[in-house]
C-alpha cells in the first residue's frame, strides 16, 4: 500500500468557506495538478530505468534468465520502504517551507517510481498503458466532482480513511493466508476507496486555499502536500486496477 499520509493540515468545512471560483484558486489548483503530472512522469522514468537497464534492475530485483520477477533484493526492499522514512523525516526534522516540502515531494515520487520497476516485469506493456489511460480518465472525472460539488465530503472522507485502515490490515493478513478471493476483494475495495479519496482530497485542497487567506508560503506547502496526496491516490487507483484487469507477462 503506497498511501501513508493524507498530506496537508485539516481544514474548515466546505460550508464555512467561500467556494466562489477565482483566479487565485485556479492558479493554486493548476499548480497542484501540474506537480502531480510531473511527479507521474518522473516515477515512470524511474520505473523504466529500474526495469529495463539491466545493471540497475539486477540491483533492485531478483529475476530469472528469461526476465521473470522472483522478488526484491535487499536494496530493492530498502528503496520500496524508503518513501515512508523520507516523508516522516521531512515532516519531523525540517521546517515546513515550500522548499523543504518540495524536496520531500520529489524524493518520494522518485523513490516510489524506482520501486515500481516490478510492474514492467510483471505486466504486459500494453496492459500497463491501457490501465494508465483508464486511471487518468477516472482521476480527471473524480477530481472534477470534488472540485465542483457543493456537498461537504468531510464525513465521507473520514469513512474512507477508516476503510483504508481496514484495507491495509486485510492486505497484511492475506500475506499469510494467500487467499485469491480475499486478494480480489481487497483490490475491488481499494479501487472504490481511492476513487472516493480523489474527490475528497480535491475538495479539501480547494477548502485549504480559502483557509490560508493568501499566505504564499503556506500555499506553497499545501501545494506540495496536496500534490503528494493526489499523486498517491492516482498511484494506488492505478495499481489496484492493474491487479484486477492487467495482463501478466
Amino acid at each position: 500500500m503506497s498511501d501513508f499520509n493524507r498530506g496537508y493540515p485539516r481544514t474548515a468545512s466546505v460550508g464555512s468557506a467561500d467556494m466562489a471560483v477565482d483566479t487565485g484558486l485556479r492558479a493554486f489548483m493548476l499548480g497542484v495538478y501540474n506537480k502531480v503530472a510531473l511527479g507521474l512522469v518522473l516515477s515512470a522514468a524511474m520505473a523504466f530505468v529500474t526495469s529495463q537497464v539491466a545493471p540497475v534492475r539486477d540491483l533492485m530485483f531478483r529475476v530469472t534468465e528469461d526476465g521473470r520477477l522472483v522478488g526484491l533484493t535487499l536494496i530493492g526492499l530498502v528503496v520500496a520502504i524508503s518513501p515512508i522514512a523520507v516523508l516522516l523525516i521531512g515532516r519531523m526534522a525540517f521546517r515546513q517551507s515550500p522548499r523543504s516540502t518540495g524536496v520531500v515531494y520529489w524524493a518520494v515520487v522518485a523513490l516510489f517510481g524506482a520501486s515500481l520497476g516490478d510492474i514492467a516485469l510483471l505486466y504486459q506493456v500494453g496492459s500497463i498503458f491501457a490501465t494508465f489511460l483508464v486511471t487518468a480518465t477516472a482521476f480527471g472525472g473524480l477530481s472534477l466532482v470534488g472540485y465542483t460539488t457543493k456537498r461537504d465530503l468531510t464525513g465521507f472522507g473520514s469513512f474512507l480513511i477508516v476503510g483504508l485502515i481496514g484495507l491495509v490490515v486485510a492486505s497484511v493478513v492475506n500475506m499469510f493466508l494467500h487467499s485469491g478471493a480475499l486478494a480480489f476483494a481487497v483490490n475491488v475495495i481499494g479501487v472504490l476507496i481511492f476513487a472516493g479519496l480523489i474527490a475528497f482530497d480535491t475538495q479539501r485542497l480547494k477548502t485549504t486555499y480559502y483557509q490560508l487567506g493568501g499566505d504564499q508560503a503556506a500555499m506553497g506547502v499545501a501545494t506540495n502536500y496536496g500534490a503528494l496526496s493526489l499523486y498517491l491516490d492516482f498511484l494506488n487507483l492505478f495499481l489496484f486496477l492493474l491487479r484486477i484487469f492487467g495482463g501478466r507477462r
